[in-house]
């Protein structure tokens, strides 16, 4: 399988696509004008302690106060990895007795906000590296679940114990595997002096304030997902491809030669063909290889997932017609869960299978294909109904959030594209108008939610925009056009003079 690594740098916002064999299986969004609060660590102060919720809402300086939960409050420093263990020492706590209104207190954000719901944080601070993550307030080692050898686990067990600083934890990442003991000391000792200067960070300022920032999307494409399974890292913008570059150097060294600049005069993206894969992600239709089909409808309490047999009409008899389709299926739910970045309670109604055999063997395929899968996946197995339930963590807003959102003109019944997709589409078209034509100036009108994010604060975007084409732009905001329309029409640069 060939995998790819590949970075869109727009003016206003950043893609990092992941392929595997130039399939899209999971794409990240960072814009401008949002920040990421997932990785970041706050001080902040107790807004509020609700003992009926075992809770409590911080103020870390954001428009909605944090949710901390009890479990998330009690120190670690006791961890057990039995969870019967950890539930029982959540059980015995009252967040009365840990919180007061006006503490002080240091969090990180594990979860974006979503919709109306704030950020949700947590006191367990974690400082990922390449090879490991640090555990400041925690005291054990623990070894990623995807190292399945038991001789490799044991002997990270045993570097991790050795070069674990005292009253810390350490979480042997997946990328370690075959790694020696040396390979750890350089991304340990970046992490204690990291740890170092946010405690003396934590001494003295405002509350709330921000005392760590996670790396951006690209940087944390590099020290995540770029390794040895990665057969190249593309990126189009030479400036944060030497950057790269630099990281790779200190990270891994050995992967600089799978880092590409992509310096062709075409869309990148376009090239690959992954704005169509969005797209069809956006679908409530997916279609099979066997000419079966997935529906998949999003609420927001959950999401469920329909198999159907569609067009495939089997060789043999109905029950190896109903097992293809599904074997079919679960192959698809897992790239598409990646894909979407579903998460939350996941309901998936497969074809009815009459044979107990048959249905153990998709339950098995489904927890295979989900190995694949960064983001924690638990198969909580099948109802009486035959719907398999299973669940997916929630971190962020999944991909229908990133590039939708509700339409105005229907009261939120459908979907249009955000005005930040319009306007990078309306870039692109552009930039294809003027490799058509030689007009030194021309007219764009758009919908004004559209306008504001093509000019930008103090129209620094579209002072770009005209720099980068070294031509006259006009934008023309007009209610006449439709959200996701745009007319373009040359104009006579004398006259607007």
């Amino acid at each position: 399988m060939v995998s790819e690594i590949v970075v869109d740098v727009g003016l206003n916002e950043r893609r990092v696509a992941l392929l595997e064999d130039k399939e899209l299986v999971e794409i990240f969004i960072e814009r401008n004008d949002s920040e990421r609060l997932v990785g970041n660590i706050y001080r902040g102060r107790v807004e509020s302690v609700l003992p009926g919720m075992q809770a409590a809402f911080i103020d870390i300086g954001y428009e909605k106060n944090a949710f901390l939960y009890v479990g998330d409050a009690i120190s670690q420093k006791e961890f057990s990895e039995d969870d019967e263990e950890v539930y029982n020492e959540v059980k015995s706590h009252s967040i009365e007795e840990i919180l007061r209104p006006g503490q002080e207190i240091t969090v990180q954000v594990t979860k974006e906000p979503i919709g109306t719901k704030g950020p949700r944080v947590t006191t367990h601070i974690t400082l990922p590296g390449r090879q490991m993550v640090l555990l400041p307030n925690a005291d054990y080692v623990g070894i990623s679940r995807r190292i399945e050898q038991e001789e490799e686990r044991s002997k990270l067990k045993k570097i991790a114990e050795k070069i674990k600083p005292k009253n810390m934890g350490i979480i042997v990442r997946t990328v370690s595997e075959g790694k020696r003991e040396e390979d750890f000391k350089n991304d340990l000792n970046f992490l204690v002096k990291l740890w170092a200067k946010i405690k003396q960070r934590e001494q003295s300022g405002p509350v709330p304030r921000c005392l760590h920032k996670d790396l951006s999307i690209i940087y944390r494409a590099v020290r995540d997902i770029f390794t040895w399974n990665i057969d190249r890292f593309i990126i189009n913008d030479r400036q944060e491809y030497n950057k790269v570059l630099e990281l790779v150097e200190m990270l891994s060294p050995a992967l600089k030669l799978r880092v590409e600049y992509f310096n062709k005069n075409i869309d990148l993206f376009e090239h690959y063909q992954i704005d169509s894969m969005i797209q069809k992600a956006l679908a409530k239709k997916v279609w099979l290889k066997c000419g079966g089909y997935l529906i998949i409808e999003r609420t927001k309490a959950l999401t469920v997932i329909d198999v159907n047999t569609g067009k495939y009409v089997g060789v043999n008899n109905l029950e190896e017609t109903v097992l293809k389709t599904n074997l079919d299926a679960v192959k698809e739910i897992g790239k598409q869960l990646r894909l979407r970045d579903i998460g939350g309670i996941i309901i998936i109604d497969f074809i009815d299978m009459h044979e107990p055999e048959h249905q153990r063997e998709v339950i098995e395929a489904l927890k295979q294909v989900l190995k694949k899968d960064r983001t924690k996946t638990t198969v909580v197995g099948m109802t009486g109904l035959g719907l398999i339930e299973m669940t997916r963590k929630k971190v962020r807003e999944g991909l229908e959030s990133m590039v939708l959102h509700d339409c105005p003109y229907c009261e939120g019944k459908g979907k249009i594209l955000t005005p930040e997709s319009v306007a990078r589409n309306i870039e692109k078209e552009i930039s294809k108008y003027f490799t058509k034509t030689i007009a030194n100036a021309i007219m764009v009108e758009v919908h004004p939610t559209v306008a504001e994010v093509l000019r930008g604060e103090d129209n620094d975007n579209l002072t770009r925009i005209q720099n980068l084409f070294n031509k006259k732009v006009i934008i023309k905001p007009t209610a006449e056009v439709s959200h996701e329309e745009m007319k373009i029409k040359e104009v006579d640069i004398d006259t607007l003079l």
